[in-house]
């Protein structure tokens, strides 16, 4: 298909942003696969993605993220990691795609990259320090497997639907916003309630 028109751009930025917030190297990978078998034209600032040394790197490091991210609190520190790598490649991409944009639009269009991937990368890793320290690995490698999934169905479905694509990542990104201000207002009434507790145990008397 063809480059997406002004008006579907951003719908397309979040769709990309969002699935490189959750695997940047399957994001690029499936981007450079489509464009190298054109079922998609990038434009042409980003005609590299295209290249078979961009794609066979991707991969590369899309089969060493498949496993490093499946095992139990090693994924928690690759995510980490991973903070300073999908964030601005994703506003790296959004800059990218938004050169034919005005100024003020790109700089926009690289905001909106780099908040969406954010969010995603935040949600992902906020769900890996919950299962975590579950006792069995199923539900670390299931998580893992549902995240490589959504990166590589989310940029494929840009390509033929983009502002379905683009509605699925802003629906996704509502959730963990609100998931993540739930779980910031449970730790901080569990916290209240120490130190409630703390204060009241400190107030007794002591043994005479």
């Amino acid at each position: 298909m063809p480059w997406l028109p002004n008006d579907e751009l951003f719908a397309v930025l979040v769709a990309i942003s969002f699935a490189a917030g959750l695997n940047v190297y399957a994001t690029v990978a499936t981007l450079g696969l489509l464009a190298h078998t054109h079922w998609l034209t990038l434009p042409h600032s980003l005609s590299l993605l295209g290249n078979w040394w961009v794609i066979a790197a991707s991969v590369a490091l899309f089969a060493v993220e498949f496993f490093a991210d499946k095992v139990p609190a090693f994924d928690l520190i690759w995510n980490a990691l991973h903070t300073f790598i999908r964030v601005p490649v994703a506003a790296l991409l959004a800059y990218q795609a938004s050169a034919g944009l005005s100024p003020m639009e790109q700089a926009a269009a690289v905001a909106i990259g780099g908040t969406v991937a954010l969010a995603a990368h935040g949600g992902k890793t906020a769900a890996r320090a919950v299962v975590t320290p579950s006792p069995e690995p199923f539900s670390n490698i299931g998580l893992s497997l549902g995240e490589d999934v959504l990166a590589v169905g989310l940029t494929w479905l840009v390509t033929v639907h983009p502002f379905v694509a683009g509605g699925i990542a802003v629906s996704l990104v509502v959730v963990i916003l609100v998931m993540i201000r739930l779980v910031w207002g449970a730790m901080k009434k569990l916290f209240s309630r120490t130190r409630t507790i703390r204060g009241a145990a400190s107030e007794l008397p002591g043994p005479e």
